[in-house]
């Protein structure tokens, strides 16, 4: 078939997609709505992986979360807080029988109420170690971050998230300033940079951090009441080069033999590696690809039944102007080759118009839901080539009915 013959292919098919608009506009409808499923999908699906991974990144692969719990009592396992948290001692027998532990700061978490002035605001607070900015470097804006010898005499210094910065001092510089936390004054130090939303359902720059042991004994302290030295779970970051798999078995002999644990009982804390949890990441997000690719399959399916459909009507519509056709010289290949143009027509026409939406709802929804999307080239690609490949593949049997008609009786045809 020669470029010539394909231009005239391509506008007898415009021709009679225009004569039946509406039913042309209706039968794509299938393909429209399943391409822009998929890219809506894709680009949601895509977005989310690429923030969790971007969080995990800032948190480091060679970090270790180690928390208490994980503990069977009789059949039934505990979850995070069911066995009693890592108090410095813990700290201090890491350090001695784990020597490629770089850093490590405790954790203790809990939820305050902020006022400065008139402005009140509820949050979350950090009470670490000074070694967490090793564990977890998190670069300031401005100020400074507290010191071994603030956290060691449990100074009432505090170091604020962007989002509480906002929230209580709007354009004000907070540094310098006193707020007090749960009616207890601390003097702002420092001011952290913007992590921005991580993916998940909880702003990451919605913190206060303060040494742990004030956050012990002044702020979070009633809760852990059974550990007095108590420092809530721990951070490790791994020193660059050794063994990550390594470190985990030392940690977890060090733990077993400070909390007596006997040989054969289970572990009353958990140690989970941020590269696992990559890999795992990695794993969902082949399997999410798998589940779109079936959806959009299952879509382009049914949006190619209805072009298979409604070129089959076609056929029988124009069985007189096939018939006709023959009768001065079109050759069955010509005629299977007019049709078949109109269903890739349709498809591909339903294909663009279906990327445009989803782009649109992704646009939207990004800009309503705060989330973040992204559309790879693959995907607009995989959508066009499979829209087309429908055309090909559903509008081949009409074509060749249409083909395989006899002029006469063609011809005859009321």
């Amino acid at each position: 078939m020669s470029a010539r013959e394909l231009v005239e292919f391509v506008k007898l098919a415009l021709v009679a997609l225009r004569l039946n608009k509406l039913r042309s506009a209706l039968t794509t409808l299938g393909i429209i709505i399943g391409v822009a499923s998929v890219i809506v999908m894709a680009a949601i699906g895509r977005g989310a992986s690429i923030a969790m991974e971007k969080q995990i990144a800032a948190l480091g692969t060679n970090v270790l979360n180690v928390m208490p719990g994980s503990m069977r009592v009789g059949a039934r396992q505990l979850g995070f807080g069911g066995a009693p948290p890592f108090s410095e001692k813990d700290m201090r027998a890491l350090r001695e029988k784990a020597p490629d532990i770089a850093a490590i700061s405790g954790q203790l978490n809990g939820s305050v109420n902020a006022v400065w002035g008139a402005a009140n605001w509820s949050t979350t607070v950090n009470g670490v170690h000074a070694e967490y900015q090793d564990v977890r470097p998190w670069p300031l804006k401005s100020g400074r971050f507290f010191s071994a010898d603030e956290v060691n005499r449990g100074a009432k210094v505090a170091v604020l998230g962007s989002s509480v910065t906002r929230e209580l001092f709007d354009t004000v510089d907070p540094i310098g300033e006193i707020v007090r936390i749960n009616n207890i004054p601390f003097e702002i130090i420092g001011v952290l940079t913007t992590r921005g939303q991580s993916g998940g359902p909880t702003d990451p720059d919605d913190v206060v951090v303060v040494p742990l042991t004030t956050a012990r004994s002044r702020l979070v302290g009633r809760a852990f009441a059974t550990v007095p030295d108590t420092v809530g779970m721990l951070q490790v970051r791994v020193a660059d080069g050794a063994d990550l798999a390594a470190v985990q078995e030392q940690i977890a002999g060090a733990l077993r033999k400070q909390r007596n644990i006997a040989a054969g009982q289970d572990d009353n804390f958990s140690i989970r590696n941020f590269a696992q949890l990559l890999q795992t990441r990695n794993e969902q997000a082949q399997t999410l690809s798998l589940l779109l690719a079936v959806t959009a399959a299952m879509s382009l399916v049914v949006g190619g039944i209805g072009i298979m459909n409604i070129m089959l009507v076609s056929v029988t519509e124009r069985t007189r102007e096939i018939g006709l056709r023959m009768a001065v010289g079109a050759r069955p290949l010509d005629v299977l080759a007019q049709f078949l143009t109109e269903a890739i027509l349709l498809c591909l026409a339903g294909g663009l118009i279906g990327l445009l939406l989803g782009v649109v709802v992704v646009i939207v929804v990004s800009h309503i839901a705060g989330w973040t999307v992204s559309i790879g080239a693959g995907t607009v690609a995989l959508a066009i080539l499979a829209s087309g490949a429908v055309g090909v593949i559903f509008g081949f049997v009409p074509a060749r009915r249409a083909a395989r008609l006899n002029p006469i009786d063609a011809l005859r045809y009321e």
